[in-house]
Formats: structure tokens, C-alpha cells, sequence
């Protein structure tokens, strides 16, 4: 069996900085979203080792900085959404650089958001012959790409979304 495992690394680091305390190190710099990623990253794998797949793949797709294309198209697209606080844009480049020492290539596509990357590799691994792609997200809008051979799965809410369970 050929899995892909999509991270929605961009998800994940909103959520770990939201869920945990304000962690830091001696240097006083923010740690608490670094932390709940790693935690988060480690349980997933756990949940999907198996003796059963023969290819396993895993990528960690994150927001790109800058505009995107919606931007382009739409100048007030996400104008009302508040600016990421700085103690989350500090964490970061730890973020993807501990994502990166764990084993997890990071994807970031300039000018494209997470979730279209996410949706991309995800249809494109099917095209390709995997068997299965499960992606980890908490964001309930990427519902709209399960399909058959195409799962979610919230690790915040140990839930794991398929066709029937999106219906």
C-alpha cells in the first residue's frame, strides 16, 4: 500500500500556538507553538506507521510569505483577518527548521496558500497511483477533498474525516 501524509503545517502552528501556554526558552523567546507542532508531528506518524504500507510519503506544507494569487484577484481578500501575533511569526523559521531535523520535507509554493498545494498534491498522488492520502489539518474547508482514497485527520480532536463521515 503507497500513502502520502499531508501536513497542514500552517494549521497546525495557529492551533499549537493557541492550545498551549506561553512557553518560553532561558532567552525569553517564544517556544509554546514550537512545541505543540513537534508534539503534533510525532503523534501523527505513530497513528500511521504501519507493516502494511510499502511507500510512505510525508510533507509538511506551510503558507508561503507574501501575497497570493487571491490577492491578485480580490485586494480585500482576508483584509479584515488580524495580522499573525509576533511572539507565532518568531516561531517560525524554529518551526520549520525542527519540522525539516524530524524528517518532514517543508513545502511552501510563493504566491499559492497551503490548502491549494495541499489539494494539488493530494489529487496529483492519486493520479499517480497512491492508495491512500490522509491529510492533517483542523481547517474544516479542506472537507471538499475527501474522497474515497482521500481522508482528514484533526489530531486536536482525534477525529478522522472520510466520505461517509463528511456526508
Amino acid at each position: 500500500m503507497k500513502r502520502l501524509l499531508l501536513v497542514d503545517g500552517s494549521s497546525y502552528l495557529y492551533r499549537a500556538f493557541h492550545a498551549m501556554p506561553d512557553l518560553r526558552n532561558r532567552a525569553g523567546e517564544p517556544t509554546g507553538a514550537i512545541y505543540g507542532v513537534v508534539n503534533m508531528l510525532r503523534k501523527l506518524l505513530a497513528d500511521y506507521e504501519s507493516d502494511q504500507i510499502t511507500s510512505h510519503c510525508i510533507a509538511c506544507v506551510f503558507d508561503a510569505p507574501g501575497k497570493t494569487f487571491r490577492d491578485d484577484f480580490y485586494p480585500q481578500y482576508k483584509a479584515n483577518r488580524a495580522s499573525m501575533p509576533e511572539d507565532l511569526v518568531a516561531q517560525i523559521p524554529p518551526i520549520h527548521d525542527t519540522a525539516a531535523a524530524l524528517g518532514w520535507p517543508i513545502v511552501m509554493v510563493p504566491g499559492i496558500e497551503a490548502d491549494d498545494v495541499i489539494g494539488t498534491l493530494a489529487h496529483k498522488a492519486i493520479e499517480q497511483g497512491f492508495d491512500e492520502v490522509v491529510i492533517s489539518t483542523g481547517d474544516k474547508d479542506m472537507a471538499q477533498l475527501v474522497t474515497d482514497r482521500i481522508t482528514l485527520v484533526d489530531t486536536m480532536k482525534n477525529a478522522t474525516y472520510n466520505r461517509t463521515t463528511v456526508f
